[in-house]
């Protein structure tokens, strides 16, 4: 009954709001550091916090590679069922039951997986069909809809001096993308930034012919590396900033850099971080972005890592402790400070600017690093995740959280709106000329030629085309997509 009722709620916006046409292919692709699951308290973080109708595509974080090029599950107990598991990745899968147009996506890599293996497989064929074919079976074994690559980052943070890691990359991807594509599985990846970075590591005009989404990671451009305090994610540069480096150091730079070097902007993703960057002053009276700093700041009362702070952690302290927030007018991004403790973050106003620049420039999405990060309990306030909501809101132009579950997923929707007419949809349905025809049929109908694919008919035999994730086929029992060995096909 709920997907009946949001599947007709999407159809009357689609049919009836033509200002909902240029925001329906936007992204929300948001990251879940699995890890969170072990935190204590109100920040413990499991799948079932997820809401499955705010992100149109999870990413579950992380899986490793192995200088072999096979895939490497990093926590067994967690994300298996075998031993006693806790049979983490099932769950995950398994919120595609409640939406089934979200898709799921394998991460493989991270910070901490660091780049030599990746350069090892990249650079050795038979590791990369090793690689591939691991992928390929990991992907199908498990449900996911595709493979998202985070290798941090080519030619940077190892020692493999006769390595080329810039082309053996494209190689990778090239690989990557013959072997998922049988399987319609999609590859994207988590890429560097700015431009004294991204230039070592990427070829950007062949990294866009492979991949079919390419995430920004437009953070962490300033911390306790630097001789100053900085906003972890300004959108615009500052004052503060002199050197040709430091200039490239925020959104606006990094993006028109990406667009400038070749990247489409129908694949490319900005992505922001639902955490600050705190930093101990020097001085308690000199907290203006640009002052100096002794070194790392304040850890999380959950996350336990000093220097980074999540912003339901922030949110939490600044309800029982007296901070001093500021905004950057330059950079338009806040700042909060407290004694000798500083930290550049973000909040509802900042992530709106943020996604009305996507909108202005035309991006494919949003990327969020990481959703646990955001007030997903509502501490804070009267609603949870007002951060990814705030997203949803501007992309997607939702004006009540009411909508939400109705209309966050328009984006997502597989209706052939182009072979459309008022009394039947064409396709490929096991049948080049294959026309599909409602005929007094109301509801929904289950392709005679595909299980994985059905129909939505309404009162007025309109016909509009739906297609269940990789895996799963739709159950007229329960009108939902299920695991195909769950359905009567």
């Amino acid at each position: 009954m709920l997907l009946k009722i949001y599947i007709i709620t999407v159809l009357y916006m689609l049919l009836h709001q033509s200002e909902v046409d240029c925001k329906i292919n936007k992204h929300v692709i948001c990251y879940h550091g699995t890890w969170s699951t072990y935190r204590s308290s109100y920040g413990k973080f499991d799948v079932s916090n997820i809401d499955p109708f705010l992100c149109t595509h999870l990413m579950y974080a992380f899986f490793g590679i192995e200088e072999s090029g096979d895939l490497r599950i990093i926590d067994p107990y967690l994300d298996l069922e075998d031993n006693y598991g806790r049979g983490n990745i099932k769950k995950f899968n398994a919120l595609k039951l409640k939406n089934p147009t979200l898709k799921t996506l394998a991460a493989v890599g991270g910070w901490n997986e660091g780049s030599k293996n990746f350069s090892i497989v990249a650079g050795d064929a038979n590791k990369r069909a090793r690689f591939v074919k691991s992928v390929v079976s990991f992907l199908q074994r498990h449900g996911f809809d595709g493979l998202d690559l985070d290798w941090e980052y080519p030619l940077q943070r190892h020692n493999l001096t006769t390595q080329d890691d810039r082309n053996n990359y494209i190689t990778l991807l090239r690989e990557l993308k013959e072997g998922l594509d049988p399987f319609n599985y999609l590859l994207t990846a988590a890429v560097g930034s700015a431009e004294f970075s991204a230039s070592l590591s990427y070829n950007i005009p062949e990294v866009s012919k492979y991949l079919d989404i390419i995430s920004v990671m437009a953070y962490d451009l300033h911390g306790p590396w630097d001789d100053v305090i900085g906003i972890n994610a300004p959108l615009y540069g500052g004052n503060s900033d002199k050197t040709k480096r430091e200039k490239q150091l925020n959104v606006d730079a990094i993006i028109k850099y990406w667009l400038s070097k070749g990247a489409p902007s129908d694949k490319l993703v900005l992505g922001i971080p639902f955490y600050g960057r705190s930093f101990t002053l020097e001085n308690a009276e000199k907290h203006t972005p640009g002052s100096p700093h002794l070194g790392r700041g304040i850890a999380g009362q959950y996350s336990v890592e000093p220097g980074v702070i999540g912003y339901n952690e922030l949110c939490e302290k600044m309800q029982s402790e007296r901070w001093h927030e500021e905004w950057e007018s330059e950079q338009m991004v806040p700042y909060a400070y407290q004694g000798r403790q500083w930290v550049g973050y973000e909040n509802l106003n900042s992530i709106k600017l943020k996604a009305d620049y996507v909108m202005e420039k035309n991006l494919a999405g949003i990327m969020i690093w990481s959703i646990e990060s955001d007030d997903f309990r509502g501490q804070c306030g009267e609603e949870k995740f007002p951060l990814l909501k705030q997203v949803n809101k501007i992309l997607f132009g939702l004006t009540a959280t009411g909508m939400t579950e109705a209309t966050s997923k328009i984006q997502n929707l597989s209706t052939t709106d182009a072979n459309k007419d008022n009394k039947g949809i064409s396709g490929t349905d096991g049948s080049s000329t294959f026309i599909f025809k409602c005929e007094g049929q109301n509801g929904y109908v289950r392709s005679q030629y595909d299980c994985s694919k059905f129909y939505y008919c309404d009162p007025n035999d309109n016909s509009f085309s739906f297609e269940c994730p990789h895996g799963l086929y739709f159950d007229l029992e329960s009108i939902s997509c299920n695991y195909a060995d769950q359905v009567k096909c």
